[in-house]
């Protein structure tokens, strides 16, 4: 890794996938000694929290809560 003049890095693709980190997750950085350690951020939202926080109330449709239940069930 290499940190560029704005004193950013990238976290390989590898170590992103291994934890579960997505675009927008809030990261802390934790002096340890002599060392740094990248840490999510206590009380930030998972990418899938924001998702659902973003899509709630977007949907739209005519059909009732049954109707829609009967296309899941095949019915």
């Amino acid at each position: 890794m290499r940190m560029n003049s704005k004193g950013q890095v990238t976290i390989p693709a590898r170590l992103r996938a291994k934890h579960h980190l997505h675009e927008g997750d809030e990261l802390e950085v934790i002096e340890d000694g002599t060392a740094l350690r990248i840490v999510r951020a206590q009380g930030s939202e998972t990418h899938g929290q924001r998702l659902v926080r973003e899509m709630r109330g977007r949907a739209t449709t005519g059909k009732s809560t049954e109707e829609l239940m009967e296309l899941l069930r095949g019915e």
